[in-house]
């Protein structure tokens, strides 16, 4: 399994109960594709640098999780699903090298 980082903006029109209920789902969805959440930090509202579908700001999370090679398509797919998300950016963490 390879180790990806995850920062998903919801929009900013949810409570902070449904932004809990939608991280929720999403570790749900990492550990049914058979993945695991190594760490998350539910940094808050922020503004945005530029409108995204008329929104100003929005409610950021991060994780960093990892998660089957063949099961990332189908987990990005799952994220651009959901209505309450404006933006996410999935990338995968390198390894350091050490010189």
């Amino acid at each position: 399994m390879k180790t990806y980082e995850l920062l998903t903006i919801f929009k900013p029109n949810l409570d902070s109960d449904d932004v809990d209920k939608l991280i929720a789902k999403i570790d749900s969805i990492i550990v049914d594709f058979g993945g695991k959440v190594e760490s998350s930090d539910k940094i808050g509202r922020k503004k945005l640098a530029y409108d995204i579908q008329n929104f100003r700001d929005g409610f950021f999370y991060t994780a960093v999780l990892s998660l089957p090679a063949d099961k990332v398509a189908e987990f990005r797919r799952q994220l651009r699903l959901n209505d309450s998300i404006l933006r996410t950016m999935f990338m995968e963490v390198s390894e350091k090298v050490s010189a």
